[in-house]
C-alpha cells in the first residue's frame, strides 16, 4: 500500500511527498530564524567588544592628556619665567660646571598654550586625540572663608530674589559656624530636624562642595546650574596661613585668600564683580586667549580705569598652586568620549612635583564639545 487514493476522476487525494516538502520548508524557516538570531547576537557582541575597546582607548588617551597638562604645569612652575642661555661655542656637556658659560636670565618667554582658561587645541595621540582644559582654584570663592558680602556677590550670578539670597547666605553661614543660634534668615538644627528626612546642622566647615545641597535654600537646579563650579574648598590658596574668621561678627573686608584671580575666574564669576559689564567680561576673555593679565595696568587697558578701580579690592592676579585639570580622550572616527577631572597641587617639595588631591572619572559637556 502506498497511501495513495484515487477518486472517480483519477486525481490523487493524498501524497506523502507533499507533507515531506512542507516539513522541509518549515525546518528551513526555523533554521533561518536560529541563524539570524545567532548572527544578531554575534554582531551585538562584536559591537559591545569594540565599544569597550574604544572606551578603554579613549580613557587612556584622556589619561595621557592629563599627564601632559600636569607636566606642563610642573615645568612652568619650576622655570618661574627663567630660561637657560648657553653661550655660543661652549660644549653643552661641560656647561653645568661652567658658571660663565651657562646662566639663567629673565627673558621674555613665549606665552604657553597650557595656561588656565586658555583655548588648548586638541592634540593627536595614538589612535585618537585629547582635549584638555586647565582651571585654577583661585578663580573661585572659598566656601569656608567667604564672608557675607562675598557670598551675596556670588549669588548675584543667579536669578534669585533678595529674600532667597538672604536665606541662602544666612543658612550657609549658620551651617559652618560652631554655635546653634540661627541668623535672621538662616537655619539650625530645629529647621533640619523638621524635614521629611531629618538631619542636624553641620556647625563646622564644609568637607565637600556637594555638602551645599544639604543647606537650606540650595536646590539641585541652583547647585548644578553653575554654583558648584564657582566655589572651592581649597584653603590658603594664596597664603601660607589660613585667614581667621571672627567668631562673633562677620567681617566686611575681603582678605587676600578671598580675592578672585581675574585670570582664573569664569565668565560667570567675572559678571558678579561690581561694575563689570558684559562688554568688559568679553574683553577680558578675549585678552586671556593670548596672555594673562599681570597687573592692574593691564586690566585698565582692557576694561578702563573706572571698572578696574571698582573691582580692584576684590581681585588678584596671583594664581594658587591648586589646579583643576579636565581631559577628554577621543578615538578617531568614533563618537566615543571618556573624561577625567583632577584637582592637583603643584608642589616642588613633592618628588614628582605635584600631588593629586581629587580624582573623578567623568565627562563634562564644556570639555567634551570639541571645538
Amino acid at each position: 500500500m502506498t497511501g495513495r487514493v484515487e477518486n472517480g476522476k483519477g486525481r490523487i487525494l493524498g501524497n506523502d511527498s507533499g507533507i515531506a516538502l512542507f516539513l522541509v520548508l518549515w525546518v528551513l524557516m526555523l533554521l533561518s530564524v536560529i541563524v539570524g538570531e545567532f548572527c544578531h547576537a554575534m554582531r551585538t557582541e562584536t559591537n559591545v567588544t569594540r565599544n569597550y575597546k574604544e572606551q578603554a582607548q579613549a580613557y587612556y588617551i584622556a589619561l595621557a592628556g592629563l599627564h601632559r597638562a600636569v607636566a606642563e604645569l610642573v615645568q612652568d612652575r619650576a622655570s618661574g619665567g627663567k630660561t637657560v642661555v648657553i653661550e655660543e661655542g661652549v660644549d653643552i656637556t661641560k656647561s653645568v660646571s661652567n658658571k660663565k658659560a651657562v646662566k639663567e636670565e629673565e627673558v621674555p618667554v613665549e606665552a604657553s598654550n597650557w595656561r588656565i582658561n586658555a583655548e588648548i587645541p586638541p592634540e593627536a595621540f595614538g589612535a585618537g586625540r585629547f582635549h584638555v582644559r586647565i582651571g585654577n582654584e583661585s578663580g573661585k570663592v572659598n566656601l569656608n572663608e567667604a564672608n557675607e558680602s562675598v557670598l551675596k556677590m556670588l549669588l548675584a550670578a543667579f536669578d534669585l530674589d533678595e529674600k532667597e539670597k538672604d536665606i541662602l547666605v544666612d543658612s550657609i553661614l549658620d551651617w559652618r559656624d560652631t554655635n546653634n543660634l540661627h541668623r535672621l534668615n538662616g537655619a539650625e538644627d530645629d529647621f533640619y530636624r523638621s524635614l521629611k528626612n531629618p538631619y542636624e546642622c553641620k556647625d563646622g566647615d564644609f568637607d565637600t562642595v556637594e555638602e551645599l545641597l544639604l543647606v537650606r535654600g540650595v536646590t539641585e537646579e541652583l547647585f548644578y546650574g553653575g554654583l558648584d563650579e564657582m566655589v572651592t574648598l581649597v584653603k590658603d590658596v594664596r597664603s601660607s596661613t589660613r585667614a581667621r574668621r571672627p567668631k562673633t561678627k562677620q567681617s566686611t573686608q575681603v582678605s587676600g585668600s578671598q580675592k578672585i584671580n581675574v585670570n582664573a575666574a569664569s565668565p560667570r564669576m567675572l559678571r558678579v564683580l561690581p561694575g563689570m559689564t558684559e562688554e568688559a567680561v568679553e574683553a577680558i576673555v578675549e585678552y586671556r586667549r593670548e596672555a594673562d593679565l599681570e597687573s592692574l595696568n593691564d586690566l585698565v587697558s582692557v576694561v578702563g580705569a573706572d571698572t578696574a578701580a571698582m573691582v580692584e579690592p576684590l581681585i588678584t592676579f596671583q594664581p594658587s598652586p591648586y589646579y583643576t585639570v579636565e581631559a577628554v580622550g577621543m578615538v578617531n572616527d568614533t563618537p566615543i568620549r571618556q573624561g577625567i577631572e583632577v584637582l592637583v597641587q603643584i608642589d616642588g617639595r613633592q618628588k614628582t612635583g605635584y600631588r593629586i588631591l581629587q580624582w573623578r572619572d567623568r565627562l563634562r559637556q564644556k570639555v567634551a564639545n570639541e571645538r
